[in-house]
């Protein structure tokens, strides 16, 4: 029915007090002498006659519905994607404009005090480096770094970043991810700095790590290994890498013993972190993203919607809600 011109007056009226002076119901009845039956009948009226228009926005390259579906589908408590790159090179690594956003999610939930942890990764590095704002925290190494050499534009450079940001303490480790065997592996992890580190892991609060696929360029741990040994963990079924932790398509730990030569956070006490960030995008990754997201080491994503889209058409079978923090081998 078409509304009379007293009927829009108030309608106007009753919407504005609702809407921009965020009266309730029972405050509008009282004050137009009507019930908040009426109210909320008006209220709803404006809404279908057009006469009250809700425009939710946000930042261009957000993508909120596809956020939102993820973090429904995976059971994620924090799911963002941004929108992928134009032209999208099949040889690219993780958007940059991922780590970007990932320190923006940082800087909300990083709180005074906590313990921070940063794991190797070209997103975590770039992530760091976009940081502008972290309330006071410490920030420790989760990860050796891939090359030795290059520690001071790095994950070390890192750690510095986001502490000199936070005002907090700083605990980098100044060895490489992947050692030769056990026994030189297990000699640095007894060294004083990397000890001391090490000690921090259990009382990390926020940890952002990466994501990689199992290919050249993509995954840094298959780039520090011999042809033999890429083709001996390929053959086990890895699909995704994280943290120096290999992983099948199902979200399974595969070659465990690899994680006997490598400085790295153990699974188990990643699983213990109450929020663990995975920044990764890309087409070439999404499988990789999907199986990591199945292990229950994560609970939240930093994406793009190249990635995304592939997230949420996967088929359900073996999907685990992040949440849930579920071992896939009943561990």
């Amino acid at each position: 029915m078409r509304m009379g011109p007293a009927e829009l007056v108030q309608a106007a009226a009753m919407a504005r007090r609702f809407y921009l002076e965020g009266k309730s119901k029972i405050q509008i009845a009282e004050e137009f002498g009507v019930s908040r039956f009426k109210v909320a009948r008006v209220l709803e009226t404006a809404l279908e006659r057009d006469l009250v228009r809700i425009e939710i926005r946000v930042p261009a390259e957000l993508d909120a519905e596809r956020s939102d579906a993820l973090r429904a589908r995976y059971g994620l408590r924090h799911a963002v994607v941004v929108e992928s790159p134009a032209e999208e090179q099949d040889d690219a690594p993780d958007p940059e404009n991922l780590g970007e956003v990932a320190a923006d999610l940082l800087g909300e939930l990083v709180a005074e005090g906590d313990v921070l942890g940063l794991a190797w990764g070209r997103s975590t590095i770039h992530m760091a480096a976009a940081l502008d704002r972290l309330p006071p925290c410490t920030v420790v190494q989760l990860t050796g770094v891939y090359d030795a050499g290059t520690a001071e534009r790095g994950s070390v450079e890192a750690v510095r970043r986001a502490a000199q940001v936070s005002g907090g303490e700083a605990h980098p480790i100044y060895a490489p991810m992947l050692l030769p065997d056990p026994a030189t592996a297990a000699a640095l992890r007894e060294q004083t700095g990397i000890a001391r580190a090490f000690e921090y892991f259990d009382k990390v609060t926020v940890a952002a790590v990466s994501i990689g696929s199992w290919e050249p360029g993509i995954s840094t741990v298959h780039d520090m290994l011999s042809d033999e040994e890429r083709a001996h963990y390929a053959s086990l079924g890895v699909a995704a890498e994280m943290s120096a932790h290999l992983f099948d398509a199902d979200g399974r730990r595969v070659g465990r013993d690899l994680g006997e030569r490598c400085i790295t956070v153990e699974a188990d006490r990643l699983r213990r972190i109450p929020e663990v960030v995975a920044i990764a995008g890309g087409q070439r990754k999404a499988a990789a993203i999907g199986a990591v997201l199945r292990s229950g080491l994560v609970t939240s994503l930093v994406t793009d919607t190249a990635a995304a889209d592939y997230l949420l058409t996967e088929s359900a079978a073996g999907v685990r809600p992040a949440l849930e923090r579920a071992d896939p081998d009943g561990e």
